[in-house]
């Protein structure tokens, strides 16, 4: 599992100073979703063989069509 500050020094090079949201409800709101969508896709799982999600899938699906 990375640190929270290996994801806290990500996230702020993905938001800082590009975004301002109306409200903080919103703020969270995206940047759960970019969490969720983004950074939990492409972080390499050690349960995965430390490769990320998107490759283990685009791999199964690459199998699949072969077959």
């Amino acid at each position: 599992m990375p640190s929270p500050q290996s994801l806290w020094s990500t996230g702020k090079s993905e938001f800082d100073r590009r975004y301002h949201w109306p409200t903080q409800s919103a703020a969270r709101l995206t940047v759960g979703d970019w969490i969720e969508r983004v950074y939990n896709r492409r972080r390499r799982h050690s349960k995965l063989g430390m490769i990320s999600p998107v490759t283990v899938e685009n791999h199964h699906t690459q199998t699949a069509q072969a077959a």
